[in-house]
């Protein structure tokens, strides 16, 4: 698709993305001790927000709302068939918060990429998030 841009000029309409490579800093650990680093998270519906609002778990304990989200919008983890909730509650503390705040870069902002300026020159610039391990760039 094209769009007029501000000057009258046409420009290409990026295509929807809505799914997201990641890699974990630790990995989950499978029963056979296999670590599972990268994976793939989708955009997330209104209805992923809205069913775990109904699981007991998460009525009796709300901060297991992000474990149930995460394990309906993880659609993709190593070699594993599947991904759930049960999945999420058996990782690392640091991959889950590593998740939650993955999740929210996504669904909140739309995209991977962070707006920055070099702290020497003051030149702005955009870095990629998605698939960055913590203390890389």
């Amino acid at each position: 698709m094209r769009r007029e841009g501000p000057a009258g000029a046409q420009q290409q309409r990026e295509p929807l993305r809505t799914e997201f490579e990641f890699e974990l800093p630790r990995g989950f650990v499978d029963e056979s001790g296999a670590v599972h680093r990268n994976g793939a998270m989708r955009l997330a519906t209104a209805r992923d927000e809205l069913i775990p609002l109904r699981d007991v778990r998460v009525r009796e304990n709300p901060a297991y709302l992000s474990v149930v989200l995460l394990g309906r919008v993880i659609t993709r983890l190593g070699t594993l068939a599947t991904v759930h909730d049960g999945t999420v509650e058996n990782m690392f503390a640091s991959d889950l918060a590593f998740l939650q705040d993955f999740y929210r870069q996504i669904n909140a902002e739309g995209h991977t990429r962070a707006a920055v300026s070099c702290p020497h020159c003051e030149e702005s610039f955009e870095v990629e998030l998605a698939g960055s391990r913590l203390g890389e760039s």
